[in-house]
């Protein structure tokens, strides 16, 4: 299997591991800083179960990283890019930054 392909699966499961609505709210939460899965629950508003196993999706695609610290574990971004791919999609999918029109 040529490498291209192997990165091109790669990026696949890590979009897909983003796609859902409540994982894209958990990165808005995260940031460009590390939280607790406690912390998440409050912000998004759902159950700790529902909100661990969206984690551990992203988790297990590489788009998380965790640390534990006695009891709890901390969340982060895996690569800080990520941010600005996110961005870049909003603006292409849901509009135009700065006032700028659509060229239909």
């Amino acid at each position: 299997m040529p490498s291209n392909y192997t990165h091109i699966e790669q990026t696949s499961r890590a979009m897909k591991a983003m796609s859902h609505p409540l994982r894209l709210k958990i990165i808005s939460v995260l940031q460009d800083r590390e939280v607790s899965v406690q912390e998440i629950v409050e912000q998004v508003g759902t159950s700790q179960s529902n909100i661990s196993q969206h984690l551990a999706v992203m988790r297990e695609k590489g788009v998380l990283r965790t640390r534990k610290d006695a009891n709890r574990v901390y969340y982060r971004l895996g690569d800080l890019r990520t941010l600005e791919v996110l961005k870049l999609m909003r603006e292409v999918f849901c509009g135009f930054s700065d006032g700028e029109d659509s060229h239909d």
